[in-house]
């Protein structure tokens, strides 16, 4: 629905504004609303109100440079000011202020003049009718005389009124008080925000309601501590927002026709950043404050130790880098960021155990502990734990893998894609290869390496330095071997002490047809992977190191068809790097 156009007088010109409304429930109440503030119009002729300055336009606008500007709601945003967190407080208006009861009434309602109030009476005097609270805030019954019920909530009313009628009428007078309507009333919003205009309401409304109405605080150059309620050029109520967001704290308000909410100019800034749990820009109260009632606002965690803070003096740029503890007195200016930093290093480490064991699973060790230490302080049954198949789980080696893997995936699409095509079919091929490229590498990039750590061997266990997060990994004894991959049927074998490799294999079905029968991983119960063939002879280590024990797994890989793909050099690179690092064979 269109905004009806209101002709207002102001300063001695006509000038044509556009009326905005809020959306009401039903057509009568639009009417009721309308006309009210047809009269609020009429009645404030003769004040002076300019709201022209603070309007702002949509669109991009253009500097003094040339350069296109980001313009939202608010307007063109400041230069400088991109990339920067949003003010304190920005999502306040998010809320839902705006929302009210079908008949505009609730319990806190302030009575305001000009609303309507059903008086009924009965016993020995019988009086039914309505009647308007008038400019000094009374209603007047008969006999009775005026009764003050301005500012007086609506659910207090009834008892109000009751009380005085039966002062007059001592004995066998029944009362019922009842507040009919609420008269809106037009208040004009000013200064930085969205929509600066003239707004409906209930003379009970918050601060809040008027401002979400007019699109909330513009947060690149509106104040969220500095708002006023003027009325005839006078101040009589300033609001601090940051009051209600830490602390719930909302003056009440009775507002009246003409009122202004008049946000002031954004104030001293400043940014916060790192270890704080509101990191967010704060509006300073003074030009300079401390750094305690920064902390206040922002939060910094517990576990911050010392505060950087980099910006401008009188003397020029500073940069200072101080303990939390120091941070208290030091005064922050406007365009200071401070970064709230956690730079104490711990002087232990926790690792976790995992496998076959006795006792806690997580210690906390010396960060210059070594393996061993901490083994002699572990129990483990000899004939459960595989003690000397020990391996650890590292993350650091996680992150090192996976980027070597994703190094290998990369350097294979750039050969696959960037691959010259002297003709229309070989174009066509490559296009094919591609897509087959394409889906290996999104399979292969969504793999977790294990971050294998392989510490013992021939049940000898190297003393290494344990680092934070270390998982141990205590293998049970098992009688059993694992066969997977590119085998018919991938199962658990009963260890046999004379069957080869190829037996396993057989127990498991055979090969697939997309096997690769002239490589087969075999990964050990202590985390090695080494590489065999199916007759015995060997790519990598001794023969004691490619010995099937119990507990191992027999890894078959997939051949890569040598008649399609160009690179096969690079894919079946990346399937063994994958084997070994996360103990999976990528298709």
């Amino acid at each position: 629905m269109n905004s009806p156009s209101v002709k207002i007088i102001v300063g001695g010109l006509l000038l044509s504004a556009i009326l905005l409304l809020p959306i009401k429930n039903g057509a009568a109440q639009d009417a009721a609303t309308l006309e009210q503030l047809q009269q609020a119009k009429s009645a404030g002729a003769s004040q002076r109100v300019d709201v022209s300055q603070y309007m702002q336009s949509s669109g991009n606008s253009t500097g003094r440079n040339g350069t296109s500007n980001q313009v939202n709601e608010y307007g063109p945003q400041p230069a400088g000011e991109e990339g920067l967190p949003p003010p304190f407080g920005a999502n306040l208006f998010n809320g839902g202020f705006a929302a009210q009861r079908s008949d505009g009434l609730n319990s806190s309602y302030l009575v305001s003049p000009g609303d309507k109030i059903s008086v009924q009476m009965w016993g020995t005097v019988n009086n039914a009718q309505v009647v308007t609270v008038d400019n000094q805030g009374n209603i007047f019954i008969p006999d009775v005389g005026p009764i003050q019920v301005k500012d007086i909530p609506a659910n207090r009313i009834n008892s109000v009124v009751t009380q005085k009628i039966k002062s007059i009428y001592t004995n066998n007078v029944s009362v019922y008080i009842n507040l009919l309507t609420a008269t809106p009333v037009s208040v004009y919003v000013a200064g930085p925000v969205a929509r600066p205009g003239q707004y409906a309401g209930l003379a009970s409304d918050s601060l809040l309601f008027f401002l979400k109405q007019a699109g909330g605080i513009d947060p690149h150059r509106g104040s969220y501590r500095d708002i006023s309620i003027v009325r005839n050029g006078e101040s009589l109520l300033e609001y601090d927002l940051y009051d209600f967001l830490k602390e719930g704290k909302m003056t009440t308000f009775s507002f009246q026709d003409g009122d202004v909410i008049l946000v002031a100019e954004q104030g001293a800034m400043v940014t916060v950043e790192g270890s704080a749990r509101y990191p967010f820009r704060f509006e300073l109260e003074s030009k300079n404050s401390s750094g305690k009632d920064l902390m206040y606002y922002s939060r910094p965690l517990t576990k911050t130790s010392h505060v950087a803070v980099t910006g401008n003096r009188a003397q020029g740029p500073i940069s200072v880098y101080i303990p939390i503890d120091d941070f208290d007195n030091f005064v922050v200016s406007d365009g200071d960021v401070v970064l709230f930093n956690d730079d104490i290093r711990g002087n232990v480490i926790s690792v976790q155990l995992s496998g076959s064991y006795k006792g806690p699973s997580f210690y906390t060790v010396d960060k210059d502990a070594r393996l061993l230490d901490l083994l002699s302080y572990v129990e483990v049954d000899p004939s459960q734990a595989n003690y000397g198949a020990i391996y650890i789980k590292r993350e650091s080696v996680v992150e090192q893998q996976k980027a070597l893997i994703d190094e290998s995936l990369n350097r294979l699409e750039r050969s696959i894609f960037t691959a010259p095509a002297s003709s229309d079919g070989e174009a066509r091929i490559r296009a094919q290869e591609a897509e087959l490229v394409a889906q290996f590498v999104a399979r292969a990039r969504l793999i977790k390496p294990l971050g294998k750590v392989i510490v013992s061997e021939n049940g000898i266990v190297a003393n290494i330095r344990l680092e934070q997060g270390d998982e141990i990994i205590i293998p049970p004894h098992t009688d059993l071997i694992q066969v997977a991959g590119e085998v018919l049927l991938p199962q658990a074998i009963v260890y046999n002490p004379d069957a080869t490799i190829g037996d396993y294999v057989a127990w498991a079905g055979g090969f697939s047809e997309r096997a690769q029968d002239e490589r087969i991983a075999i990964v050990h119960a202590n985390g090695l992977t080494s590489f065999v063939s199916i007759d015995g002879g060997q790519w990598f280590g001794e023969s004691s190191k490619n010995k099937l024990s119990p507990g191992d797994q027999v890894l078959v890989l997939p051949k890569i068809d040598t008649k399609l793909l160009q690179a096969v050099k690079d894919i079946t690179q990346i399937v063994y790097q994958v084997a070994i690092a996360a103990n999976v064979v990528t298709r």
